[in-house]
């Protein structure tokens, strides 16, 4: 089973790139982030016609994650984080899908930081940290796939001493995707490519892509049963080079029998 996480940065305006990347790709399962759209705008008869059943959970010109499933219906186990009734964003869904629970998420930038928002991020991590715990023990494969907005490591960032003060490094974030990993998660990508220098997101601005300055801010965390079943994870970098592309590119992994 190939699963997959995209942040699609619009999914109307990108929708050429994200059904060419599906033919071409073929993933059983995708979690997508930054709809952009409400419910009502989101392109389901296009999805299907490509062969894919979906759940999504939009909100107007902001956030919004869909789960989509090839040949099939996602049947949706949860929709939003617990533990903020108040909670208005629309950043969390979750998913059964052929014996995999799928849970797609699209954490907060927290910028500008010290502030609100990022005072926001900090309190949304640790509602997913007391969530994720709820999951850590299932006996069944679980993945937690998403845009983080955060790099874990140096090694994770292009020119890291560039981004000290923004809140996608700050200590407290890495330290909250340090202690969601404490709990018994794999950071699917970065097992599989140790020592290897692996982004995710590259910027429209400064010429980016093509000089490979990237951040690895998109992950796959697996729980026990899925991290065995681990063969294969990757990046496709090449759709970022796409024209009309999202700033993210696929990032995808194959689980065995």
């Amino acid at each position: 089973m190939r699963i997959a996480t995209y942040n699609v940065n619009g999914v109307n305006g990108r929708l050429p790139v994200l059904l060419r990347w599906l033919e071409e790709s073929a993933p059983d399962v995708v979690c997508l982030q930054e709809l952009k759209a409400p419910d009502e705008k989101f392109p389901e008869q296009a999805i299907r016609d490509a062969g894919y059943g979906a759940i999504w959970h939009g909100q107007k010109s902001w956030n919004g994650v869909a789960i989509l499933a090839r040949g099939c219906d996602p049947v949706e186990t949860r929709r939003g984080l617990p533990g903020d009734p108040e909670d208005g964003q629309s950043r969390y869904l979750e998913a059964a899908v052929n014996g995999v629970l799928v849970g797609g998420l699209y954490l907060p930038n927290g910028n500008p930081r010290p502030g609100p928002k990022f005072d926001y991020k900090l309190a949304w991590f640790d509602r997913l940290i007391a969530h994720a715990a709820t999951l850590i023990g299932m006996d069944v494969p679980v993945v937690i796939a998403g845009d983080y907005n955060v790099m874990p490591t140096d090694r994770d960032v292009y020119k890291p001493e560039r981004w000290l003060d923004d809140a996608l490094f700050a200590p407290e974030v890495r330290a909250a995707y340090f202690r969601m990993l404490d709990q018994g998660w794999t950071d699917a990508l970065r097992t599989r490519h140790p020592d290897e220098t692996i982004y995710t997101f590259w910027d429209y601005f400064r010429n980016a892509y093509a000089r490979n300055a990237g951040l690895r801010i998109d992950h796959l965390l697996l729980n026990a049963p899925a991290a065995r079943m681990l063969e294969a994870a990757e990046v496709d970098a090449h759709v970022r080079g796409w024209e009309k592309s999202s700033d993210h590119a696929p990032v995808w992994i194959e689980l065995g029998t």
